[in-house]
């Protein structure tokens, strides 16, 4: 048995036609599904709590979304170890699918799940902050530039705009370059470990480290190698090596920055002073002042504690 959460309304309306697609398919290849169709923002999650609950011994979760759809899905499910998830992608981005070569065309896509013939186990990457909530993501969280232009991408009138001509994905650049000289430089202290247990030490034999940052733009912790319309942050980044490959931006000028995007989305931005590489199991950040923290490109608050970890090997795909 399959089960479908389907957002019909993402994709400026794309997304209906890809399900109608989806749906011939599986009526042609006489394939038992039951699909739940969201409603509302978070009812993703809802849907997939619920069907988490089925007695089913393996449970197939197919997403027909975007990032933001397939966000909400990891974190309504209850136990990881009886489902394993497919996706359809009808988002703008795409930014999950395109990290872990999933065929973007609604065919290939459908075929793949239908016959799947490799067993892949992802990290998945978990946050709380100032007492919230915790919250899984799959492809990134990140505080600072990158998510202050998620956070406006979500009401983004020249967003709709674009995605309407298929090219969605360029509206975090152009979001990124208004906001670069507007948002203030953050102060930061960041402790990047491996070890479940914190160090006091600034530099430790267990492989924790602390850094000071004093103007930064942001900091990315990447699962995967893009974001923000598969723009290569850490292109290096896997999804499936234990830890989480963190970007952060801190000590330029903002003329300067502005002048290095173009080696940023051409992922050449490896040896560009004032980029900083790190890669670590948990990330621990302390702020001066609240700043925007996203998940997956969804706003999670304005907060000033942030502590995320990679959660190794928790979500097996189709």
């Amino acid at each position: 048995m399959y089960y479908f959460i389907v957002n019909r309304t993402g994709g400026s309306g794309r997304a209906a036609g890809t399900w109608h697609k989806v749906r011939m398919m599986l009526r042609n290849n006489n394939i038992e599904y039951k699909a739940f169709l969201t409603k509302y923002e978070g009812h993703a999650t809802v849907l997939a709590k619920n069907i988490s609950k089925l007695p089913d011994d393996e449970i197939k979760l197919v997403v027909v979304g975007g990032d933001g759809t397939i966000n909400e899905v990891i974190n309504g499910i209850t136990d990881f170890s009886r489902i394993s998830l497919g996706v359809i992608a009808t988002g703008s981005a795409n930014d999950f699918i395109n990290g872990l070569d999933i065929p973007r065309d609604t065919e290939d896509a459908v075929k793949r799940i239908l016959d799947p013939r490799d067993d892949l186990k992802i990290d998945i990457g978990r946050v709380t902050a100032d007492g919230r909530r915790p919250r899984y993501f799959a492809i990134s969280c990140g505080m600072g530039l990158d998510a202050i232009v998620c956070k406006k991408a979500q009401t983004s009138k020249l967003k709709r705009m674009l995605n309407r001509l298929n090219i969605g994905s360029l509206t975090y650049v152009v979001l990124t370059v208004i906001n670069l000289f507007t948002m203030e430089y953050i102060k930061a202290r960041v402790r990047y470990r491996m070890s479940d247990e914190p160090s006091n030490a600034d530099y430790n034999s267990d492989g924790t480290v602390t850094e000071n940052y004093e103007k930064l733009i942001f900091l990315a912790a990447m699962n995967l190698p893009a974001e923000g319309g598969n723009v290569p942050m850490r292109p290096d980044a896997l999804p499936d090596d234990g830890k989480l490959s963190a970007l952060v931006a801190d000590g330029i000028s903002k003329p300067r920055a502005f002048l290095n995007l173009p080696r940023l989305v051409a992922s050449k931005h490896q040896n560009v002073k004032g980029f900083h590489f790190e890669d670590a199991k948990y990330i621990d950040v302390q702020l001066a002042k609240p700043a925007v923290l996203h998940v997956d490109g969804e706003y999670y608050g304005d907060v000033s504690s942030i502590s995320i970890e990679c959660c190794a090997n928790q979500l097996k795909l189709l």
